[in-house]
């Protein structure tokens, strides 16, 4: 993998791609495919050469996240998804994505383990959380990690309070195509040669001990499993708990 560093780059965010045991630093024109950037606004990740400006670049304080930490006792379906209390609780989120939801979860005072599986969003990530920890105290909570979440799971010896399942949505209709995350997400699985099997890691946490799941789905999306407890539903999105 390749790395065009246009900046210096310090020694703590070098932090943020210490999976990557081969990383080939260029002054110049990168020749990949696909690589990464750093730059005075932290790292970045370029797709595809051919078009160098469509990067993927996450900013915890900035953009559509950034707008929802500051509104985060707005999210309603989702507090309701965790249950009333006033406790701190202890969740994994096995598909950590970009945070998405981790940092919500953070804002509202809980604690959480989250495993990404990619490489790539895992060192974008790292990167956005060592750039935005000195004004989001609250990262301090966060445990991430790279690798397979369900040995990730197994491997530890403490008991959450909740597992969070938010499988990459499938594509529904032509509309949700053009959809810039899950596209963005699903071409980096395609350069890892990862395999996102959404359903088959919903079962394999299902059949383990849990206290409660909670598991993200489209509104419309049918339900493969019957033994639901009850559900939260929003305008376009459900959350299916199971205890």
């Amino acid at each position: 993998m390749q790395i065009f560093i246009k900046d210096d780059i310090s020694k703590e965010a070098y932090k943020s791609l210490a999976n990557f045991s081969k990383l080939e630093k260029v002054s110049d024109k990168p020749t990949a495919n696909n690589y990464f950037v750093y730059d005075i606004n932290g790292l970045s990740f370029v797709k595809d050469s051919v078009n160098p400006k469509e990067v993927l670049h996450i900013d915890f304080l900035k953009g559509s996240l950034g707008w929802r930490l500051k509104r985060v006792n707005h999210e309603k379906n989702l507090r309701k998804a965790l249950g009333k209390t006033d406790n701190q609780l202890s969740i994994f989120d096995a598909t950590a994505g970009l945070l998405t939801d981790t940092m919500i979860f953070l804002s509202l005072g809980h604690k959480v383990v989250a495993v990404e599986q990619s490489k790539i969003i895992f060192s974008l990530v790292k990167d956005a959380i060592l750039r935005a920890k000195k004004k989001i105290p609250e990262l301090k909570n966060l445990i991430f990690l790279n690798g397979n979440s369900l040995d990730a799971y197994k491997s530890m010896s403490k008991e959450f309070d909740i597992i969070y399942l938010d499988p990459m949505y499938p594509t529904l209709n032509k509309k949700n195509k053009k959809s810039g995350r899950i596209e963005n997400i699903k071409k980096i699985l395609e350069i890892e040669n990862l395999i996102e099997n959404g359903e088959k890691l919903v079962k394999d946490f299902l059949d383990l001990e849990y206290k409660k799941i909670i598991l993200k789905r489209p509104l419309k999306h049918r339900k493969n499993y019957s033994n639901i407890n009850y559900q939260v539903l929003g305008k376009t999105t459900r959350f299916d708990i199971y205890l």
